[in-house]
């Protein structure tokens, strides 16, 4: 039996496609490994959406690489698929002469056959990817990699239609291709038996799901579906929403359902209309507070999250006094920016009026000294307040526990670190809570016994 090491790069989409094509790998008859010494065949999974990424993936390749030229590592061929694949095809393989095989993005179910015509001595370094685009690699049966975590990603689509005029998301995925209601109802019972209580819905625009299925099918529907047929689960987190494809019908089943966390990720890039139109984003600054006004109405404690774009073709200090202007008077509670990169082959790519890298910086700190005050103030306004929390994991310390409500995603929200005062409580369990102190990034709290709940 042969061993596999595969390293996944980027997203919780990535991931998820990894996942898959770990099953394809197992069922195939080949046998994992977490060592990459130990393995004989070396899988990278890229990512490729921006230029960052990509020489993070080279790195990783180049790293991986050393055990074919290592003669006491096991390493026979080394394969690279994903999203830096399917953006450069051909140079990776003239670049990189140590790669034995590349597969595109919709390629990941090809995976066991290639490293099986690659053990009987076949050269592929001549076969390139394809067009992106599939969703026939998505295992419903994947074993998520986060191993006792109580949460897992559900891949719900692939690809995207929006073409905003900076992203590579298109050419590299394809367009939106939603996948069908049941598939995603047999794949989280599935994660429900493996003990994911916590469902994550992901996708490159997930408000958009079901938009190319029959009529009448939508995101707010497949939660429905998932609330009333899904026994089990404990919370719904729905991730990458745009405020333009957030519906009343969406808000409300929301509200309605008390497994569906108050939460939601919503990336506007900009708020002013010129810089929005320029991104060919399908929202307007106003249409946006629209949105989040009747999220924040029918759900008032619901925690908002988001990401904005700095530096952007054209984008003089009016620009940016629109949108600093905007983040003060909407309150995120939480906010992510970025500084805008050029990317071969989009229309941003080839815009006039370029910003000044040190103007672009120097408006990403005001920004982000901005928005740690609004996080502070969030923050300490929930000091005192009584929620349950998940016990995720216990910090470097061994002291408290690393802890979520509904209003935290793994990864990229602040941390609730939780002191307990029950000695019975363990990783992956359910306590309620009281914060006792905030900071902008960070708060902390302490367990209560039920009748202090």
């Amino acid at each position: 039996m042969s061993t596999y090491y595969l390293l996944s790069l980027g997203c919780p989409k990535n991931e998820v496609d990894a996942e898959s094509m770990a099953a394809i790998l197992q069922e195939a008859g080949y046998r994992g490994t977490n060592q990459a010494a130990e393995a004989e065949i070396l899988i990278v999974n890229t990512c490729g959406f921006l230029e960052a990424a990509v020489a993070e993936a080279i790195q990783a390749i180049l790293d991986l690489a050393e055990y074919k030229e290592n003669p006491e590592a096991k390493a026979r061929f080394l394969i690279v698929c994903g999203c830096m694949s399917q953006r450069y095809k051909a140079e990776v393989l003239t670049s990189m002469p140590e790669i034995d095989a590349v597969l595109g993005t919709a390629q990941y179910g090809d995976i066991a056959d290639v490293v099986k015509r690659l053990e009987r001595g076949e050269d592929l370094r001549g076969v390139l990817p394809g067009k992106p685009g599939s969703l026939s690699h998505l295992r419903e049966d994947r074993v998520p990699a986060n191993g006792k975590q109580s949460y897992a990603y559900l891949k719900i689509a692939e690809g995207c239609s929006n073409s905003c005029s900076y992203c590579k998301i298109p050419s590299l995925r394809g367009a939106l291709h939603s996948r069908p209601i049941a598939s995603i109802i047999r794949e989280a019972k599935q994660l429900l038996a493996q003990g994911k209580k916590e469902l994550i819905l992901i996708a490159q625009d997930t408000t958009r799901y079901g938009s190319d299925l029959d009529e009448g099918i939508n995101l707010a529907i497949l939660i429905q579906k998932l609330c009333d047929e899904v026994e089990g689960i404990e919370q719904i987190r729905i991730m990458y929403a745009y405020a333009d494809a957030i519906t009343d019908e969406l808000i409300d089943t929301m509200a309605r359902n008390e497994q569906v966390c108050k939460y939601l990720d919503i990336p506007i890039q900009h708020a002013s209309n010129k810089i929005l139109k320029s991104m060919r984003r399908h929202e307007s600054a106003e249409l946006i507070a629209e949105r989040i006004t009747k999220l924040r109405k029918a759900m008032p404690d619901i925690v908002l999250r988001s990401t904005v774009m700095l530096g952007f073709p054209g984008e003089t200090e009016e620009d940016f006094q629109l949108l600093l202007d905007f983040i003060e008077e909407i309150q995120f509670d939480r906010l992510g920016s970025f500084v805008f990169s050029p990317e071969d082959g989009t229309p941003a790519a080839r815009m006039s009026d370029p910003v000044d890298p040190d103007i672009a910086a120097e408006r990403y700190q005001r920004l982000m000294e901005a928005q740690e005050k609004i996080s502070l103030a969030k923050n300490k306004e929930r000091i005192g307040n009584k929620l349950m929390v998940r016990l995720d994991d216990i910090d470097d310390g061994g002291i408290l526990f690393k802890a979520r409500s509904f209003g935290e995603a793994p990864d990229i929200d602040p941390i609730i670190h939780i002191a307990s005062t029950m000695p019975d409580l363990t990783v992956g369990s359910w306590s309620p809570a009281r914060i006792v102190d905030a900071e902008a990034f960070d708060l902390w709290g302490v367990t209560l016994d039920e009748c202090s709940k």
